[in-house]
């Protein structure tokens, strides 16, 4: 197991050394030169040239990364070229409001998403896998943010139960935090609810043809014991990686929605620093996505060789 472990986490680490550099170099392919940007319309060529060396943009590439990614080993990623404020300072602000949504979305989307798979997957053909059918082919034939402005023209303009925009924070006000957080919550997690229950669905009608099932129900033992003791067992590893996948999907998606709905969050902050060519804060922001995603799928790898011993040996 520890030789597994190491693999794994050894993987994960050079998929997201790897990330850094391609978020580097993407970086640079953006139009737009920042340093005349915090110059100003009225700089004269050698502003922004000053602004350019005190920046470091006028170092090489291999230096300009190499004292950036030293700087992130040690914790720190920078100052922000637009606010003047350090990286960390403006991604610690960002974190709970967009963690608070992409964990309620994924809440959501294990909450709908596996019971309706399940009640699918034992009863084909019949009301609750038309249901999971009607649902999943509505929310996937829809992008997120479109589902955003829907909940929020139906809910929140037509019918006004839910407040439109903004966010409260939890420890304010619970109860006002959650109106606040239900349409993007929704928004978010839908879309992953529908890949869940069909996996799920699909997952469970393959496990409950398999021999051991059939000898199982052979043996005489109730129906009930057969889906939870022999099938639901042996389905649950796909399951855990489509389940680990969403995660990702989930906080790229919460991203999204935080813009449609005004919340504060790593959505506002991106948008902002690509607006503003802001090369230090867009980077930090996506290498901790990319890590983030990461570290969840190596964490998916370490649950299957838990769940299946045979894993551990690939």
């Amino acid at each position: 197991m520890g030789s597994f472990l190491i693999s794994r986490f050894g993987q994960g680490l050079a998929v997201v050394l790897l990330a850094s550099i391609l978020v580097f170099l993407a970086m640079r392919l953006i139009p737009g030169d920042p340093a005349a940007l915090l110059a100003g319309q009225d700089a004269t060529p050698a502003d922004v040239e000053a602004v350019r060396e005190r920046l470091g943009l006028n170092d090489p590439l291999v230096e300009q990364y190499a004292n950036w990614l030293g700087g992130v080993l040690q914790g720190d990623f920078g100052e922000s070229y637009s606010r003047r404020i350090s990286v960390d300072r403006l991604i610690g602000a960002a974190v709970l409001p967009s963690a608070e949504l992409a964990v309620a979305g994924y809440f959501f989307a294990l909450v709908i998403g596996i019971p309706l798979g399940i009640f699918a997957g034992l009863r084909p053909g019949g009301g609750p896998d038309y249901a999971a059918t009607g649902f999943t082919m509505f929310t996937l034939g829809i992008p997120n943010f479109v589902l955003g402005i829907l909940l929020l023209w139906v809910l929140g303009v037509i019918l006004d139960v839910l407040p439109i925009t903004g966010r409260v924070a939890i420890d304010e006000d619970p109860l006002e935090a959650i109106k606040f957080l239900i349409m993007p919550m929704i928004a978010v997690g839908a879309g992953s609810a529908a890949v869940l229950a069909r996996f799920v669905r699909a997952s469970i009608i393959e496990t409950l043809s398999q021999d051991f099932v059939r000898t199982a129900r052979a043996k005489g033992l109730q129906e009930r014991t057969v889906v939870l003791r022999h099938a639901m067992r042996n389905a649950l590893i796909p399951v855990i990686t489509v389940a680990a996948l969403q995660i990702g999907f989930l906080i790229s998606g919460a991203v999204i929605v935080e813009v449609v709905f005004a919340r504060p969050g790593f959505g506002a902050l991106i948008i902002s620093g690509v607006q503003s060519r802001d090369y230090q804060l867009i980077q930090g922001m996506l290498v901790i996505l990319v890590t983030v995603f990461v570290v969840v799928n190596t964490l998916a790898d370490v649950a299957y060789g838990l769940v299946d011993p045979r894993i551990r040996v690939r």
